[in-house]
């Protein structure tokens, strides 16, 4: 992937030595830990962590707003370098594909390509350069993710700007869990995930917000038009609707953990980035309250999901 950013203009990223700028991302320092499979398995096991599920890092790499071709080798060779990593460490490393889904049929086909090279899921954006994933277009795309029985992990990108958040980085402190937020009540709302039941995903952040607002959507259900097509209660979907523990208050993953159910949440740690959470599994285990809880969310369910 650094090879090809540094080869091709269309992707505006400047790598000088290991210094990224331009492209879709603030400018930062590309380190080992991001591309070398021994140096991320030392990272990871500093950190409890005995095995990973990969994906792509999110905002540097969703590139959404390309033309289908260049979007399709960014994401070929991002796929390419993840099941590097496998390859290196198969028992350590696992992978989710990375697809160009602002177009939903090449997106699907990358994903079955993906499946035969040993994926475990699929990344997906919550804003696919102003589209999402309730659109009637992306059918073909659910239809793909229940076909290959694969998890999708649902991972806010770049929403639209509110001038409210333009200072403080609250852009990604607020905005972010927002994403979450939308896209999970748009896809229930739309009525996607009825449509697809076979449809696991793992909603990032925590599921935004979406946790502890359910009752306002559940309340707006009841009375307003533009719901009257909602088949079940919103938090029905729960099951289905999988969290991570990427939250960053421990009284605040506890109540997501009693309120979903201990086997409705999974071991998430944001790492490298620096909004990653430092030693999750013992934040885990405050919260869960048990070592069996623990073992559940970080080990179990993940098996589960994964088919590890």
């Amino acid at each position: 992937m650094l090879d090809l950013l540094r080869a091709d203009p269309i992707y505006r990223v400047k790598l000088d030595g290991m210094h990224w700028s331009g492209g879709n991302y603030v400018d930062f320092e590309v380190t080992p830990k991001w591309f070398d499979p021994d140096v991320t398995l030392a990272s990871m096991k500093s950190n409890g962590i005995d095995v990973g599920i990969l994906s792509a890092a999110p905002k540097p790499l969703f590139y959404y707003e390309l033309e289908l071709e260049p979007a399709q080798r960014l994401c070929h060779e991002t796929n390419l370098g993840l099941a590097e990593y496998h390859t290196q460490h198969p028992r350590h490393f696992h992978w989710m594909a990375h697809v160009p889904l602002r177009f939903p049929q090449a997106a699907a086909e990358m994903l079955r390509d993906a499946a035969k090279a040993g994926c475990r899921g699929v990344l997906a954006g919550t804003n696919i350069d102003g589209r999402r994933l309730d659109e009637p277009d992306y059918e073909v795309f659910w239809s793909a993710v229940e076909e290959l029985d694969l998890p999708v992990l649902l991972h806010p990108g770049d929403g639209h700007p509110n001038p409210g958040m333009k200072d403080y980085y609250l852009q990604s402190i607020i905005g972010m869990p927002t994403e979450a937020t939308i896209a999970i009540e748009r896809l229930i709302c739309s009525g996607m995930l009825d449509r697809h039941p076979k449809a696991k995903i793992i909603c990032a952040l925590g599921g935004g917000f979406f946790p502890y607002q359910v009752g306002r959507l559940r309340q707006c259900i009841a009375y307003r038009p533009e719901l009257k097509n909602v088949a079940k209660d919103p938090w029905d979907y729960v099951g289905q609707l999988i969290f991570d523990t990427n939250i960053h208050e421990v009284a605040s993953l506890k109540f997501l953990i009693d309120f979903a159910g201990s086997q409705n949440v999974v071991l998430g740690s944001d790492l490298p980035f620096a909004t990653g959470i430092k030693n999750p599994l013992a934040m885990v285990k405050t919260a869960a309250g048990s070592d069996a809880a623990l073992k559940q969310i970080a080990e179990t369910n993940p098996a589960r999901l994964f088919k590890l």
